[in-house]
């Protein structure tokens, strides 16, 4: 049941939507049509994963303030009451990020998923008004991205790494030296540092024995690159939310 929902909903529509981009695009180009068609669900979920990085961005700059209302000396019930109020006075909520977030991971598990999958434009997958591409050119910029490539895998793990360079960095309101602090260090050091090398390591080594193609470290850049875009226009945003709700940068 769940498996005929995700390829009827979401696996079936994007492969249809890659073999429409490659049939179009002049000489069958894989790689333009995978770049078009990622940009082409980010801007779909534009709006959710835009408003889930303002409240990050928001909750960031209310930590200071939460962190007043859990020293203040009130009890739990007020403590929560005085919280709820400083959410409704900024319209935030520590819930709608992951909220709209949950919205997005399907969707980008799906397209993840084609290119996993591999070129697969036979007629059992294919509509019936798309058609499998006459030519199909998966040679870009002189790399074959069937196959696993170096050059793009190393290129997928720069651009995780600026992603989370420019990812809005939350308020340190804890006590020094406080296992909180180590750990939300611990935390971003290892965003910063070691998950992209371990984006590296599984887009081009045989990682649990699969393989994965160029399409898929093509497909990894294209997206980061559009979320780092992203990010820096929140961090505008947050920047006149400073001034806006009269809180410390």
């Amino acid at each position: 049941m769940l498996h005929s929902l995700w390829n009827v909903v979401l696996y079936k529509p994007f492969v249809n939507m890659l073999a429409f981009l490659v049939s179009i695009i002049p000489g069958g180009d894989v790689g333009i049509a995978i770049i078009i068609l990622t940009i082409l669900v980010k801007i779909l979920l534009y709006p959710f994963s835009q408003h889930s990085l303002e409240s990050q961005a928001k909750m960031n700059l209310l930590a200071p303030e939460l962190e007043k209302i859990k020293k203040g000396g009130a009890n739990k019930e007020e403590q929560a009451r005085l919280t709820f109020e400083l959410y409704k006075q900024h319209k935030t909520s520590p819930f709608s990020g992951c909220l709209v977030a949950l919205v997005q991971i399907p969707i980008i598990l799906a397209l993840y998923y084609v290119f996993i999958k591999g070129l697969n434009f036979d007629n059992d997958v294919l509509y019936s008004f798309v058609h499998v591409p006459q030519n199909i050119d998966t040679i870009f910029f002189g790399i074959n991205i069937s196959h696993k490539s170096f050059i793009l895998a190393f290129l997928a793990g720069v651009s995780q790494y600026l992603q989370a360079y420019f990812m809005p960095k939350p308020k340190t309101s804890t006590t020094p030296g406080s296992f909180q602090e180590s750990f939300a260090k611990s935390l971003n050091m290892q965003m910063k540092y070691i998950f992209p090398v371990f984006i590296f390591f599984i887009l081009y080594s045989d990682f649990l024995g699969v393989s994965l193609s160029g399409a898929v470290a093509l497909y990894w850049i294209t997206s980061n690159t559009f979320t780092i875009g992203q990010q820096i226009y929140a961090k505008k945003k947050r920047d006149k939310l400073v001034a806006t709700l009269g809180l410390q940068n």
